[in-house]
């Protein structure tokens, strides 16, 4: 009985993983949004990625964003079920990383990381769409 299980559940894990995009995301934008506003606890800028499964397929729009230290970066999860991940292997010598964060899977969640990298350059993905290119760079620039 489990190995009848076993394809079914595979198929069902890679189509909550992939989402089913219904194709209404928010039309793209030139850049991130930012708000000015002071994040929670008094920290810099708001900068928000979005992440999105569609009919163009999985993706961080912005895929490249800056910020200072002290900054929030915002993930908001538009479709699909995403994460987001610096894995040490991409930014080797990095210190204070944040961790792998769970998965967001409901529309309009949302996952605030507080910048506290020095400044350089750091990529990211989301774990389970990195092969189907969902990567993205975060600059962290001086103050």
């Amino acid at each position: 009985m489990l190995r009848k299980r076993v394809p079914f559940l595979a198929v069902l894990m890679y189509t909550l993983a992939c989402g089913g995009g219904s194709g209404d995301a928010p039309a793209a934008d030139q850049g991130p949004a930012t708000s000015d506003a002071p994040a929670a606890g008094g920290a810099g800028a708001v900068v928000e990625v979005r992440m999105i499964t569609d009919d163009q397929g999985n993706r961080f729009e912005p895929a490249d964003v800056e910020v200072r230290q002290g900054d929030i970066l915002r993930l908001v999860l538009v479709s699909g079920v995403h994460n987001l991940h610096f894995l040490p292997d991409s930014n080797p010598g990095a210190t204070g990383l944040p961790p792998a964060s769970e998965m967001l899977q409901l529309p309009g969640q949302t996952l605030d990381v507080p910048i506290t990298m020095g400044p350089g350059h750091y990529y990211f993905q989301c774990d389970p769409h990195a092969l189907l290119g969902m990567v993205g760079k975060l600059e962290v620039e001086d103050d």
